[in-house]
């Protein structure tokens, strides 16, 4: 497969939609080629400038460039009236964004942008029960003490802070917030739960179950990518060979529960026939985690070889049968991406996260050349 080709096809869709999308953020399409449009009132945002950043260390277009710095600057200004923060996707928000200008440019203003978020993202932590909680005002009855695993990948900026400030207290909550979702959303069985619920006062345990999946006890795809990929990121910091292993175990269950063209459904527990909606996003995190996940493995790893030959496999089919391939009326890079199959919400559509790690996958796998999860060198 020539990811290169793939690469720049990709490149010919962000460089029309730089056009057409203006000052806002593509979220999902709803039944058509186009994009919705918010303007930082979503989760999403940084994936878009995510996708410019990419764009612009693969081919130092100065163009692209001022397109993600214009993007960055959104950022600030989102911060500074404290729009649409009050949850903890700040990782997610702000790693893609200043983060990334930071590691790219070593700029100072991006980097202290990125540090004020990480200090948003801790007023998230709950002493009582000893978690970052992901949704909702502190003392909420439904939400004040669930944890979900998509946290897995807002902890980065946490522990990037604490190597920019040398303050432990960043990296120290991460990792409790990290360990506890290890031993409550990782079943025995190497499958996970989206969510799990602790009592507010006393930090006991109370059960697993869902938002987005098909059922409390089933596997969300995208959540099983977001723990492989949210773990191996953890290793990476703090080499616990405990959260290589688990990042191990669930790579393994995603690859051994995909369906015959390698791509994943929506929930591993869902009915595997014709209709049943796919998440390709689920499918581009996955192989991201996995790629992650591979590089802290030694080459005489057992597993190692497993894996990266499951990466190939998935993403060739994502290029060969999902892709747009730079198609001039697309805006999205893969199809079949779902949001919110039991909420109803872009069941089969683009999503720009997917878009996200779809790119940085072809990147990884062609150059060598990371996100922006971690320092490089």
């Amino acid at each position: 497969m020539n990811w290169q080709t793939a690469i720049e096809q990709s490149i010919r869709t962000t460089k029309a939609n730089i056009a057409r999308f203006g000052d806002s953020f593509p979220l999902v399409s709803e039944g058509g080629s186009n994009y919705r449009l918010e303007n930082h009132t979503s989760w999403t945002e940084g994936f878009w400038t995510g996708i410019l950043w990419l764009t612009y260390e693969y081919n130092k277009d100065s163009g692209i460039r001022e397109a993600a710095v214009k993007s960055v600057d959104t950022f600030k200004r989102r911060l500074e009236k404290n729009q649409e923060l009050d949850h903890h996707d700040i990782g997610f928000l702000y790693s893609l964004s200043a983060k990334a200008q930071w590691i790219l440019e070593k700029d100072e203003n991006a980097r202290a942008l990125a540090l004020q978020a990480a200090d948003v993202l801790m007023k998230r932590w709950r002493p009582d029960s000893q978690l970052i909680q992901a949704w909702g005002p502190e003392g909420d009855p439904d939400n004040g003490g669930r944890i979900i695993i998509d946290c897995l990948m807002n902890l980065p900026l946490l522990y990037w802070a604490t190597e920019q400030t040398g303050n432990p207290i960043y990296a120290e909550r991460a990792r409790i917030h990290a360990e506890k979702s290890r031993r409550f959303l990782v079943r025995g069985d190497d499958s996970s739960y989206h969510t799990f619920y602790f009592d507010q006062k006393t930090g006991d345990s109370l059960r697993g179950g869902t938002h987005q999946g098909f059922r409390d006890g089933s596997t969300w795809t995208r959540g099983q990518a977001w723990g492989i990929y949210g773990f191996a990121l953890a290793y990476r910091y703090f080499r616990d060979p405990v959260y290589l292993e688990t990042s191990r175990r669930l790579a393994r269950y995603f690859i051994d529960h995909l369906p015959e063209d390698r791509v994943a459904y929506w929930d591993f527990d869902v009915p595997q026939e014709a209709g049943t909606p796919r998440d390709s996003s689920a499918s581009a995190i996955a192989a991201c985690g996995i790629l992650e996940l591979a590089e802290h493995l030694p080459p005489g790893d057992p597993d190692r070889e497993f894996l990266l030959r499951s990466v190939t496999d998935q993403l060739e089919s994502l290029t060969n049968n999902y892709f747009t391939a730079g198609d001039a009326t697309e805006e999205g890079f893969l199809r079949h991406g779902s949001y919110s199959v039991r909420g109803g919400a872009s069941p089969d559509d683009f999503v720009i996260w997917g878009d996200y790690f779809y790119l940085e996958a072809l990147l990884r796998l062609h150059q060598g050349t990371p996100g922006y999860w971690y320092e490089r060198g």
